[in-house]
């Protein structure tokens, strides 16, 4: 049911940018609109995994990282994956205080992980697994390539949309007002499909990433810690380019308030509440001025 509700959004979204390639230029526009998404979905097909880990100046884990925290999350992430029935991805680490994750790529085959600096200061070694788990939850979805194709399409459409004025504005007041238009519902729209698209993975990666690790507490108690951290540390890299920001584990952009109406993951307290209910915990209520309410409880060998 899942990949039948992303698939009719993700046709929505097609439909829309269609729709409004239509509207600047008739039939004509419609049919450029088309071949000018294919030809952006097909080149992120192939490459969007390698823009991403280089805008976020992501370094592989190799033979540097013989040993500490480092090598730690790359040997937990290795058993997960072994755990998850996944090829070995590539495994990467930013340097950024804000702590945070994501998994990219095109396939199981050819997906990769990276995690933040700062997220392997903050967290315990069980809710760094409960982080990963829900990475490699994403890569066996193949939410990687869907979250891709979805922010490929609603930028095109809000790039589109920006033309509007310059190829309807000076056709009357009724050219005017429909390029206003254009301009801010197109966009708009794209915002809603692609945050409806966003949220439903997401609760789907956290209830397999808890499966996958074995314990729904341990992603709920770093899910409070990093929305915390993620709250008080601006991550520079997201907010010069909030379309990546779906990609996280936690919405990164720290403010300016354009995140607030259409935020691409759940409310984190409805994140935590769902997984303390698997694992059969009592719910908690996070404090943004306070300590996590895990503080202490998940230390120790995260195995």
């Amino acid at each position: 049911m899942n990949t039948l509700r992303t698939g009719m959004l993700l046709a929505a979204l097609t439909a829309l940018f269609m729709g409004v390639g239509y509207m600047l230029g008739g039939g004509a526009g419609m049919a450029i609109a088309f071949l000018f998404a294919a030809g952006t979905n097909l080149f992120a097909y192939w490459n969007s995994d390698k823009m991403v880990l280089k805008m976020y100046r992501a370094q592989e884990v190799d033979n540097t990282h013989a040993s500490g925290a480092v090598r730690r999350y790359a040997q937990m992430t290795q058993e997960l994956a072994r755990n998850a029935n996944l090829p070995e991805p590539k495994i990467y680490i930013i340097e950024n205080d804000q702590p945070n994750a994501f998994a990219t790529g095109r396939n199981p085959e050819n997906a990769a992980v990276a995690a933040t600096t700062g997220l392997l200061r903050i967290l315990s070694e069980k809710e760094l697994a409960g982080v990963m788990a829900h990475e490699l939850a994403h890569v066996k979805n193949r939410d990687t390539l869907t979250m891709t194709v979805t922010a490929t399409i609603a930028g095109a459409i809000t790039m589109l949309a920006n033309f509007a004025l310059f190829f309807r504005g000076n056709r009357g007041a009724g050219g005017l007002l429909g390029a206003l238009a254009i301009m801010i519902l197109a966009p708009m729209a794209a915002a809603l499909v692609q945050m409806a698209i966003s949220r439903g993975r997401e609760y789907e990666a956290d209830r397999m990433g808890a499966e996958i690790c074995g314990h729904g507490d341990w992603l709920a108690s770093a899910l409070a810690k990093i929305s915390q951290g993620a709250a008080r540390i601006p991550n520079e890299t997201a907010e010069r380019h909030p379309e990546t920001g779906q990609m996280m584990i936690i919405n990164p952009l720290s403010g300016k308030g354009r995140d607030s109406l259409f935020s691409t993951h759940p409310a984190t307290q409805n994140r935590i509440d769902r997984l303390l209910e698997m694992s059969g915990h009592a719910r908690h209520v996070i404090d943004p001025d306070g300590p996590s309410p895990f503080e202490g409880k998940q230390r120790g060998p995260w195995g």
